[in-house]
Formats: structure tokens, sequence, C-alpha cells
């Protein structure tokens, strides 16, 4: 079954280059009306210029799509607002967001400036929670809505260098966690992508014949899978040079210790089983934890 788009609305931030524009493209050629955000700026952050959405935009044209451009701020609520109001008087409904906007700002803890950590904490994780708040009220009112969170390994794995980016990306995942709840009753479904590709932001990062297996064009098919109406929600796909694997956070089935002064030294001397991850679990919710913890509470007591 070839995956289709036709009819369907799509936003995709930070879509002037790199990963964001083939996402764009991809959406077009399948069918897709697509608002074309992106800031202009460069990887840090500085400037700005819709002359990059702009190019994008005529791209999709060209080849026979339909396309705006938008040269908003994620960080600016109200322009993301605009933003979203652009796409509903244009085509009259959103039906798909990509959060890919984003920034490096990359340094050691120890000598990194708040500034900048607070910098990519606003890009990555307030831009997407006001890209996910301007279409929300539009997805519940039409009963529909694909949302697709750009995560990344340094975020579910650590990188070094990266606590501020990491910080935000794994933030991503705790609100795909939540939205995709809350969501599920009114067929909004929310996904993380955690993409391995070659852009801008990791340029000079990596060897050459590396950069040239990881083609953002590789991790297209993960996004589209997500934003498509058979897409799963919950789900954290990794995808990079063809390859696509899952990520998840689980819980392990743990150990009773009770509660008394000695808890402490046991749980140390206990910890490799509490740590084994024999029977471990994806939980549903994060009720899941709880649940486990009075089970075993109250079967000890039984």
């Amino acid at each position: 079954m070839e995956m289709d788009f036709k009819g369907r609305v799509a936003i995709v931030t930070g879509a002037g280059g790199g990963l964001g524009r083939q996402h764009a493209l991809a959406l077009a050629a399948r069918g897709a009306k697509v608002l074309v955000n992106d800031l202009g700026s460069g990887v840090h952050g500085e400037g700005g210029s819709v002359s990059p959405a702009q190019a994008v935009v005529d791209a999709i044209r060209a080849a026979g799509g339909e396309a705006l451009a938008n040269g908003a701020s994620v960080t600016d609520f109200e322009a993301v607002q605009a933003m979203v109001q652009q796409a509903i008087e244009a085509w009259g409904r959103v039906d798909i967001l990509v959060n890919n906007a984003g920034i490096l700002r990359d340094k050691s803890f120890s000598k990194m400036d708040l500034a900048d950590f607070r910098l990519v904490l606003d890009v990555h994780l307030m831009g997407a929670v006001h890209c996910c708040k301007a279409v929300w009220p539009h997805m519940l009112a039409q009963n529909y809505g694909r949302i697709v969170m750009t995560t990344s390994s340094t975020g579910l794995y650590g990188n070094f260098g990266q606590t501020n980016y990491g910080a935000a990306k794994l933030a991503q995942v705790g609100l795909m966690q939540t939205l995709a709840l809350e969501g599920a009753k009114h067929h909004i479904h929310v996904n993380a992508l955690a993409p391995t590709a070659a852009t801008r932001m990791t340029e000079g990062l990596m060897p050459e014949e590396v950069l040239a297996a990881l083609q953002p064009e590789a991790v297209v098919p993960a996004m589209l899978v997500l934003a498509h109406e058979s897409a799963p929600t919950r789900t954290i796909l990794c995808a990079g040079a063809g390859s696509f694997e899952a990520a998840h956070i689980t819980l392990t089935q743990g150990i009773h210790l009770g509660v008394g002064p000695t808890v402490p030294e046991q749980l140390a001397a206990r910890l490799a089983e509490v740590t084994d991850r024999a029977g471990e679990q994806v939980p549903p919710s994060g009720a899941a934890q709880g649940t486990l913890e009075v089970g075993k509470a109250l079967a000890a007591r039984a």
C-alpha cells in the first residue's frame, strides 16, 4: 500500500534546510499541503531570513505541490499561533505537525554559559510546546492529528558536550508521552523521531565517509510512518543511514525491601537484582510504576 498524504495539511518547523527540508519535500511529494517554517538563522540560532523556507516552497511548487513559507521563530508563541492560522486560512485544517526546529550551543557543562543552556531549551523544548499548543485545539476539533517530535540519541543516551541539547531532546519525549495519552481518544497520535543525519548541525563532527552514509533522506521514511494516518502512538523511532530501530523507556521488575533502618544497606547489596532487565516492561503510563510498587508491597504483607 502506497503511503498517501493527499488532502492532509502539514506544518514542518526548521524546514529551510537539512532534515526539515527533506521532510517537507517528502510530505509534499506524497500529496500533503505543506507550510514550510524556518527562521532562516544559523546553526547557533543567530540571524534570520525567510528565504530558506521560500526556496523549499519554490521547489515544492516546481514539482507540482502546494506549499507556503513562514519565518516565525518557534520561541515566539504569538508568531507560532499566527503560523498555524496561516495554514488554517489557506487550507482549512492542520493534520500533521513535525517539530524539527533546533539549534546547537555545544560546550562541556563546566564551560557552558547558562544563557546557552536556556536558549537551546527554549528553541527545542518550548518551541515544540508552542507548536503543539497552537495546533492542539484544531486537532481536537477535527478529531484527528499526527505530531512528530524530534528527539535525539543525545537525549536518550547522552553525548559529551551536549548537556543543553540532551536535556531539551529527552524533554520532548516526556512531552510526547503525556500528549499521546491526552490525545488518544481524539485520534491524535504523538510520536518521536531520533534521527542520525548529516546536516549543518553535524558538519565537522564526523569523518567524510560517515557523513556520506548519513544522508538526511535516509531518515525521512521514519517520519512518514509517524506522520501517516496508520501511525502508532507513543513510539520512539530511531533512524539513520537507512537503518531503523525503536527506543523504549522501560521499568524492571525490581524487588521489595519494605521500610526500615537497614534498607539502604540491603538496597546497595541487592542493586544488581533491581537493575536486572529480565521481565522488564514498557509502562503504558506513569501509573504503572506505582501499581508495580504497591502490588509488591501488598504481596509481601500477605
